[in-house]
Protein backbone atom coordinates (compact mmCIF):
# COMPACT_ATOMS: atom_id res chain seq x y z
CA UNK A 1 0.00 0.00 0.00
CA UNK A 2 1.49 3.35 -1.07
CA UNK A 3 1.55 6.35 1.24
CA UNK A 4 -1.01 9.03 0.49
CA UNK A 5 0.58 11.60 2.77
CA UNK A 6 4.12 11.80 4.17
CA UNK A 7 5.52 14.19 6.74
CA UNK A 8 9.31 14.54 6.75
CA UNK A 9 11.13 16.00 9.76
CA UNK A 10 8.64 18.81 10.40
CA UNK A 11 9.38 21.26 13.23
CA UNK A 12 7.48 24.29 14.49
CA UNK A 13 8.21 26.64 17.40
CA UNK A 14 6.44 29.63 18.90
CA UNK A 15 9.10 31.74 20.59
CA UNK A 16 10.47 29.43 23.29
CA UNK A 17 7.77 26.76 22.90
CA UNK A 18 8.51 23.77 20.63
CA UNK A 19 5.19 22.64 19.19
CA UNK A 20 6.72 20.01 16.88
CA UNK A 21 10.24 18.62 16.82
CA UNK A 22 11.39 16.67 13.74
CA UNK A 23 8.10 14.80 13.32
CA UNK A 24 7.85 12.30 10.46
CA UNK A 25 4.74 10.31 9.55
CA UNK A 26 3.62 7.98 6.76
CA UNK A 27 -0.12 7.77 6.13
CA UNK A 28 -1.07 4.81 3.88
CA UNK A 29 -3.54 5.43 1.07
CA UNK A 30 -7.20 4.59 1.77
CA UNK A 31 -6.58 4.05 5.49
CA UNK A 32 -8.03 5.49 8.67
CA UNK A 33 -5.11 7.00 10.54
CA UNK A 34 -5.40 8.04 14.18
CA UNK A 35 -3.28 10.98 15.30
CA UNK A 36 -3.11 10.63 19.07
CA UNK A 37 -1.57 12.50 21.96
CA UNK A 38 -2.36 14.41 25.14
CA UNK A 39 -3.48 18.05 25.08
CA UNK A 40 -0.71 20.32 23.90
CA UNK A 41 1.29 17.51 22.29
CA UNK A 42 1.38 19.19 18.86
CA UNK A 43 -1.36 17.36 16.97
CA UNK A 44 -3.40 20.43 16.01
CA UNK A 45 -0.24 22.29 14.99
CA UNK A 46 0.64 19.47 12.58
CA UNK A 47 -2.90 19.40 11.20
CA UNK A 48 -2.77 23.15 10.58
CA UNK A 49 0.55 22.82 8.77
CA UNK A 50 -0.85 20.10 6.50
CA UNK A 51 -3.82 22.39 5.76
CA UNK A 52 -1.41 25.29 5.06
CA UNK A 53 -3.03 27.46 7.71
CA UNK A 54 0.41 27.96 9.24
CA UNK A 55 3.86 27.14 7.92
CA UNK A 56 6.49 24.82 9.32
CA UNK A 57 9.85 26.16 10.45
CA UNK A 58 11.48 23.25 8.67
CA UNK A 59 10.62 19.95 7.07
CA UNK A 60 8.55 18.83 4.08
CA UNK A 61 5.10 17.35 3.43
CA UNK A 62 4.16 15.29 0.39
CA UNK A 63 0.75 14.31 -0.96
CA UNK A 64 0.81 11.44 -3.46
CA UNK A 65 4.54 12.04 -3.86
CA UNK A 66 4.18 15.75 -4.65
CA UNK A 67 5.46 18.50 -2.37
CA UNK A 68 2.60 20.24 -0.55
CA UNK A 69 1.33 23.25 -2.53
CA UNK A 70 -1.71 25.57 -2.58
CA UNK A 71 -3.27 23.34 -5.26
CA UNK A 72 -3.64 20.56 -2.69
CA UNK A 73 -6.26 22.54 -0.75
CA UNK A 74 -8.94 21.17 -3.09
CA UNK A 75 -8.04 17.53 -2.38
CA UNK A 76 -8.25 17.96 1.41
CA UNK A 77 -11.36 18.18 3.58
CA UNK A 78 -10.72 19.64 7.03
CA UNK A 79 -13.00 19.57 10.07
CA UNK A 80 -11.32 21.77 12.71
CA UNK A 81 -11.86 21.37 16.42
CA UNK A 82 -12.98 25.01 16.53
CA UNK A 83 -16.15 24.93 14.44
CA UNK A 84 -16.64 27.73 11.94
CA UNK A 85 -20.18 28.13 10.60
CA UNK A 86 -22.03 31.35 9.81
CA UNK A 87 -24.72 31.44 12.49
CA UNK A 88 -27.17 33.70 10.62
CA UNK A 89 -27.14 31.65 7.42
CA UNK A 90 -29.63 28.88 6.76
CA UNK A 91 -28.38 25.31 6.62
CA UNK A 92 -29.03 24.78 2.91
CA UNK A 93 -27.58 28.04 1.66
CA UNK A 94 -24.54 27.60 3.89
CA UNK A 95 -23.76 24.13 2.55
CA UNK A 96 -24.19 25.29 -1.05
CA UNK A 97 -21.93 28.27 -0.37
CA UNK A 98 -19.21 26.14 1.22
CA UNK A 99 -19.48 23.58 -1.58
CA UNK A 100 -18.94 26.30 -4.17
CA UNK A 101 -15.86 27.47 -2.26
CA UNK A 102 -14.55 23.93 -2.76
CA UNK A 103 -15.01 24.18 -6.52
CA UNK A 104 -18.47 22.68 -7.00
CA UNK A 105 -21.01 24.23 -9.37
CA UNK A 106 -24.10 25.56 -7.59
CA UNK A 107 -26.40 22.84 -8.94
CA UNK A 108 -23.98 20.06 -7.96
CA UNK A 109 -23.31 21.62 -4.55
CA UNK A 110 -27.06 21.68 -3.83
CA UNK A 111 -27.54 18.10 -5.04
CA UNK A 112 -24.78 16.79 -2.79
CA UNK A 113 -25.87 18.90 0.18
CA UNK A 114 -29.44 17.59 -0.08
CA UNK A 115 -28.19 14.01 -0.41
CA UNK A 116 -25.97 14.31 2.66
CA UNK A 117 -28.65 16.03 4.75
CA UNK A 118 -31.07 13.22 4.01
CA UNK A 119 -28.40 10.62 4.78
CA UNK A 120 -27.65 12.20 8.16
CA UNK A 121 -31.35 12.73 8.89
CA UNK A 122 -31.27 16.53 9.06
CA UNK A 123 -32.99 17.55 5.83
CA UNK A 124 -35.94 18.89 7.84
CA UNK A 125 -33.55 21.60 9.04
CA UNK A 126 -32.62 22.76 5.53
CA UNK A 127 -34.30 26.17 5.98
CA UNK A 128 -33.28 26.69 9.63
CA UNK A 129 -30.54 29.09 10.68
CA UNK A 130 -27.37 27.62 12.13
CA UNK A 131 -27.93 29.53 15.38
CA UNK A 132 -31.16 27.55 15.89
CA UNK A 133 -29.38 24.19 15.81
CA UNK A 134 -28.08 22.17 18.73
CA UNK A 135 -24.34 21.61 18.99
CA UNK A 136 -24.69 18.11 17.61
CA UNK A 137 -26.82 19.24 14.66
CA UNK A 138 -24.36 22.00 13.81
CA UNK A 139 -21.58 19.43 14.00
CA UNK A 140 -23.36 17.35 11.37
CA UNK A 141 -23.53 20.39 9.09
CA UNK A 142 -19.80 20.97 9.59
CA UNK A 143 -19.08 17.32 8.79
CA UNK A 144 -21.11 17.54 5.57
CA UNK A 145 -19.25 20.70 4.55
CA UNK A 146 -15.96 18.84 5.12
CA UNK A 147 -16.74 15.83 2.92
CA UNK A 148 -19.29 16.92 0.31
CA UNK A 149 -16.65 17.84 -2.30
CA UNK A 150 -15.35 14.24 -2.06
CA UNK A 151 -11.79 15.05 -0.99
CA UNK A 152 -9.00 12.50 -1.33
CA UNK A 153 -7.76 13.24 2.20
CA UNK A 154 -10.15 14.00 5.05
CA UNK A 155 -8.72 15.44 8.27
CA UNK A 156 -11.02 15.41 11.30
CA UNK A 157 -10.00 17.10 14.55
CA UNK A 158 -12.11 15.67 17.41
CA UNK A 159 -14.94 14.67 15.03
CA UNK A 160 -17.14 13.16 17.74
CA UNK A 161 -17.24 16.22 19.97
CA UNK A 162 -20.83 17.25 20.70
CA UNK A 163 -22.42 14.00 19.52
CA UNK A 164 -24.59 11.70 21.59
CA UNK A 165 -23.84 7.95 21.24
CA UNK A 166 -26.41 7.41 18.49
CA UNK A 167 -25.11 10.23 16.27
CA UNK A 168 -21.49 9.33 17.04
CA UNK A 169 -22.25 5.86 15.65
CA UNK A 170 -23.76 7.41 12.50
CA UNK A 171 -20.61 9.45 11.92
CA UNK A 172 -18.39 6.40 12.55
CA UNK A 173 -20.30 4.50 9.88
CA UNK A 174 -19.87 7.39 7.45
CA UNK A 175 -16.12 7.55 8.13
CA UNK A 176 -15.82 3.84 7.34
CA UNK A 177 -17.88 4.33 4.17
CA UNK A 178 -15.65 7.21 3.06
CA UNK A 179 -12.61 4.97 3.37
CA UNK A 180 -14.33 2.25 1.36
CA UNK A 181 -15.05 4.79 -1.37
CA UNK A 182 -11.35 5.64 -1.59
CA UNK A 183 -10.66 8.47 0.84
CA UNK A 184 -7.79 8.54 3.30
CA UNK A 185 -9.02 9.68 6.71
CA UNK A 186 -6.81 11.23 9.38
CA UNK A 187 -8.44 12.00 12.68
CA UNK A 188 -7.35 13.30 16.02
CA UNK A 189 -9.32 12.28 19.07
CA UNK A 190 -9.13 11.56 22.78
CA UNK A 191 -11.79 8.84 22.50
CA UNK A 192 -9.73 5.66 22.50
CA UNK A 193 -12.78 3.47 21.88
CA UNK A 194 -13.15 5.23 18.51
CA UNK A 195 -9.52 4.49 17.72
CA UNK A 196 -10.05 0.81 18.53
CA UNK A 197 -13.13 0.65 16.31
CA UNK A 198 -11.95 2.70 13.33
CA UNK A 199 -8.20 3.02 12.92
CA UNK A 200 -5.96 0.96 10.68
CA UNK A 201 -2.83 2.89 11.66
CA UNK A 202 -1.94 5.24 14.49
CA UNK A 203 0.75 7.68 15.53
CA UNK A 204 1.31 8.98 19.04
CA UNK A 205 2.78 12.45 19.58
CA UNK A 206 3.93 13.56 23.02
CA UNK A 207 5.77 16.72 24.01
CA UNK A 208 6.20 17.74 20.34
CA UNK A 209 7.78 14.43 19.28
CA UNK A 210 6.45 11.32 17.61
CA UNK A 211 6.97 8.44 20.01
CA UNK A 212 5.04 5.69 18.25
CA UNK A 213 3.74 4.88 14.76
CA UNK A 214 2.52 1.83 12.90
CA UNK A 215 -0.47 -0.35 12.13
CA UNK A 216 -2.81 -0.81 15.06
CA UNK A 217 -2.45 -4.57 14.85
CA UNK A 218 1.37 -4.49 14.87
CA UNK A 219 1.51 -1.99 17.73
CA UNK A 220 -0.79 -4.08 19.90
CA UNK A 221 1.16 -7.21 19.00
CA UNK A 222 4.45 -5.54 19.94
CA UNK A 223 3.07 -4.51 23.34
CA UNK A 224 1.90 -7.95 24.42
CA UNK A 225 3.47 -8.67 27.80
CA UNK A 226 2.44 -12.22 28.56
CA UNK A 227 -0.48 -11.29 30.80
CA UNK A 228 -3.47 -13.62 31.11
CA UNK A 229 -6.74 -13.62 33.03
CA UNK A 230 -8.20 -16.89 34.25
CA UNK A 231 -11.17 -18.04 36.28
CA UNK A 232 -10.57 -21.09 38.42
CA UNK A 233 -11.22 -22.95 41.64
CA UNK A 234 -8.45 -23.80 44.04
CA UNK A 235 -5.48 -21.86 45.35
CA UNK A 236 -3.04 -20.43 42.81
CA UNK A 237 0.55 -19.57 43.80
CA UNK A 238 3.52 -18.00 42.00
CA UNK A 239 5.82 -20.40 40.18
CA UNK A 240 8.99 -20.20 38.10
CA UNK A 241 6.76 -19.84 35.03
CA UNK A 242 4.41 -17.07 36.18
CA UNK A 243 3.63 -14.52 38.86
CA UNK A 244 0.23 -13.44 40.10
CA UNK A 245 -0.56 -9.76 39.47
CA UNK A 246 -4.08 -9.65 40.86
CA UNK A 247 -6.73 -11.97 42.27
CA UNK A 248 -10.24 -11.70 43.63
CA UNK A 249 -13.09 -14.02 44.61
CA UNK A 250 -16.46 -14.28 42.90
CA UNK A 251 -19.43 -16.25 44.25
CA UNK A 252 -18.09 -19.72 43.51
CA UNK A 253 -14.81 -19.13 41.67
CA UNK A 254 -11.68 -17.02 41.68
CA UNK A 255 -10.37 -14.67 39.00
CA UNK A 256 -6.62 -14.20 38.75
CA UNK A 257 -4.39 -12.14 36.50
CA UNK A 258 -1.00 -13.71 35.91
CA UNK A 259 2.08 -12.78 33.91
CA UNK A 260 4.52 -15.19 32.32
CA UNK A 261 8.12 -14.80 33.49
CA UNK A 262 9.56 -17.13 30.85
CA UNK A 263 9.56 -17.20 27.05
CA UNK A 264 7.33 -20.28 26.98
CA UNK A 265 4.16 -20.67 24.95
CA UNK A 266 0.67 -20.04 26.26
CA UNK A 267 0.10 -23.81 26.24
CA UNK A 268 3.08 -24.30 28.55
CA UNK A 269 1.79 -21.57 30.83
CA UNK A 270 -1.67 -23.10 30.95
CA UNK A 271 -0.14 -26.49 31.76
CA UNK A 272 1.66 -24.95 34.76
CA UNK A 273 -1.60 -23.37 35.94
CA UNK A 274 -3.60 -26.60 35.56
CA UNK A 275 -1.12 -28.35 37.83
CA UNK A 276 -2.42 -26.15 40.68
CA UNK A 277 -6.07 -25.37 39.98
CA UNK A 278 -9.10 -26.30 37.89
CA UNK A 279 -9.40 -23.76 35.08
CA UNK A 280 -12.70 -22.54 33.60
CA UNK A 281 -11.37 -19.79 31.34
CA UNK A 282 -7.92 -18.64 30.23
CA UNK A 283 -7.63 -15.48 28.11
CA UNK A 284 -4.64 -13.37 27.12
CA UNK A 285 -5.00 -9.69 28.03
CA UNK A 286 -3.73 -7.93 24.93
CA UNK A 287 -3.11 -4.24 25.78
CA UNK A 288 -5.70 -1.83 24.43
CA UNK A 289 -4.73 1.33 22.58
CA UNK A 290 -5.75 3.20 25.72
CA UNK A 291 -3.37 1.07 27.82
CA UNK A 292 -0.53 1.69 25.36
CA UNK A 293 -1.31 5.41 25.20
CA UNK A 294 -1.15 5.78 28.99
CA UNK A 295 2.01 3.71 29.39
CA UNK A 296 3.85 5.59 26.65
CA UNK A 297 2.81 9.07 27.78
CA UNK A 298 3.39 8.44 31.47
CA UNK A 299 6.59 6.51 30.85
CA UNK A 300 7.98 9.08 28.46
CA UNK A 301 8.97 6.35 26.00
CA UNK A 302 10.39 7.37 22.64
CA UNK A 303 10.07 4.32 20.42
Amino acid sequence: MSNHLEVHQVSKSYREHHALSNVSLKVPRQSIYGLLGPNGAGKTTLIRIINQIIGADKGEIFISGEALSPDHIRVIGYLPEERGLYKKMKVGEQLVYLGRLRGLARKEAKRRAVEWCKKLQIFDWWHKKIEDLSKGMAQKIQFIATVMHEPEIIILDEPFSGFDPVNAEIIKDEILALRERGSTVIFSTHRMESVEQLCDHIALINQAEKILEGSKREIKENHRNGTYELTHTGVLRDTKQFRILDAYDTIDRKTSTIQSVTQGSSNELLKAVIEQVEVYSFVEKVPSINDIFISKVKGGDHA
